[in-house]
């Protein structure tokens, strides 16, 4: 890559209707890192998930994926991308096993493999019970193997822990830092648990009010301030300046 960002957001905007959603937006993900992506309900942290992928095309500004723009080559960096946007759908029917075979037979690729995959994330052993069965959170663990059974270079992950018991929690944070660390893929990924994004994140994105108002490094936060990033997060978000150099 020209850049060290997998991901870069420039002057970023997106309407719908008369309602301005994300508003000149800029935002910068390192190639290898582990970013979390924080906000309020509706502050739009999903809209841009959305656009990263292709599924929603901006008003204005550009967005750029491994310095690829995604509105002239979207085709070409979906297979980079791995992605994990609101509940999961599958094959009801079918078996978490061949859930997973129809998307690497549609991404054309060996990836992990499917029983790797499922091993990853804690469903080896489900055999033929079909997905319909299966509790909230299996099939969010389900979903989260299928983002990344073709290793993509990029995981795009919307609340990834939704549905999960505490072990599950644990586990997926612990696959996450092994995807990152031994794989080399650079994850986004937005929660509400806040704690869990303390444990995971190198970077933080503060988006409020359809713009990110603030990146900053985690250990930066922990380091020059000594406070917590649950204590941070709330302080911007009732606009306070006390951490505004870091801004």
């Amino acid at each position: 890559m020209e850049s060290n960002m997998a991901i870069k957001i420039s002057n970023l905007s997106k309407s719908f209707a008369d309602t301005l959603i994300i508003n000149d937006c800029n935002m910068n993900v390192p190639h290898g890192s582990i970013y979390g992506f924080l906000g309020a309900n509706g502050s739009g942290k999903t809209t841009i998930f959305k656009i990263i992928i292709g599924l929603l095309s901006p008003t204005n500004g550009t967005v750029k994926i491994m310095d690829m723009d995604v509105k002239k080559e979207r085709k070409k960096i979906l297979k980079e991308i791995g992605s994990l946007i609101e509940a999961p759908t599958f094959y009801e029917h079918l078996s978490a096993i061949d859930n997973l075979k129809i998307h690497l037979a549609y991404m054309n690729t060996k990836g992990f493999g499917v029983f790797e995959a499922l091993d990853m994330v804690g469903l080896d052993g489900t055999d033929k019970k079909p997905v319909g069965k299966f509790s909230l959170g299996m099939r969010q663990r389900l979903g989260i193997a299928r983002a990344f059974i073709h290793k993509p270079q990029i995981l795009i992950l919307d609340e990834p822990i939704n549905g999960l018991d505490p072990m599950g929690i644990r586990d997926m944070r612990n696959l996450f830092i092994e995807l990152t660390r031994n794989n080399g893929m650079t994850i986004l990924l937005s929660s509400h648990i806040l704690s869990e994004i303390e444990h995971l994140a190198d970077m933080i994105g503060v988006l409020v009010n359809g713009t990110v108002l603030l990146e900053v490094s985690l250990p930066k936060i922990k380091k020059q301030y000594d406070v917590r990033l649950e204590d941070y997060f709330f302080h911007v978000m009732s606009g306070g300046n006390k951490y505004a150099e870091t801004y």
